[in-house]
């Protein structure tokens, strides 16, 4: 495992599209660190007692971005973990100020076909049913890219192993705690 307390300080959140890793690698960037890992997805729907899918068709868009910000503030006041946000959580203005002001943000990134790939593989991706998953990602990423870029480090994950991806956060993070730091 990795040992390193300069970056165990404060909560390191993971944006991005569906599909990128936010979740897998988050959860092994948390090992690493030995951080505690939250998905904020999973913290949703336990707030809320119901999937983010039915939220999202019962409620809508903006309903649902209201109280992920509400989980996410919930969370990010706490003590530090590893935090995989939902692919649009980095969009909604103020969820996007706190993240910045109280995390570390890194953009996790990959391909599209990578993440068509990965994000069709089970059905429950509201954004993406009955639709043209690259399509869909494609007008996604054109929207979002220059909003994730905000983001305190970037990171390709490409379609390499688990294990590079983890490294790579781990490392960006600690850079970003060098280059502020100074």
């Amino acid at each position: 495992m990795v040992d390193a307390p300069d970056i165990k300080g404060r909560t390191i959140a993971l944006v991005g599209l569906m599909g990128v890793g936010k979740s897998s690698v988050g959860r092994r960037v948390a090992t690493a660190l030995k951080m505690p890992f939250v998905d904020a997805d999973v913290e949703i729907e336990a707030a809320a007692g119901r999937s983010v899918t039915d939220i999202f068709a019962d409620m809508g868009e903006t309903e649902f971005r209201a109280g992920e910000h509400r989980v996410i503030k919930r969370i990010v006041e706490g003590d530090p973990v590893v935090l995989a946000t939902g692919g649009g959580a980095f969009m909604h203005d103020g969820t996007r100020k706190l993240l910045k002001a109280r995390t570390v943000t890194v953009w996790l990134q990959a391909e599209l076909d990578v993440l068509a790939e990965r994000a069709t593989r089970r059905d429950t991706r509201p954004l993406l049913r009955g639709k043209d998953p690259m399509e869909i990602l494609a007008g996604l990423a054109e929207v979002r890219y220059p909003v994730y870029a905000q983001a305190d480090v970037h990171v390709m994950t490409g379609d390499g192993l688990h294990r590079d991806a983890v490294r790579a956060v781990i490392a960006a993070v600690q850079d970003h705690y060098v280059r502020t730091a100074a």
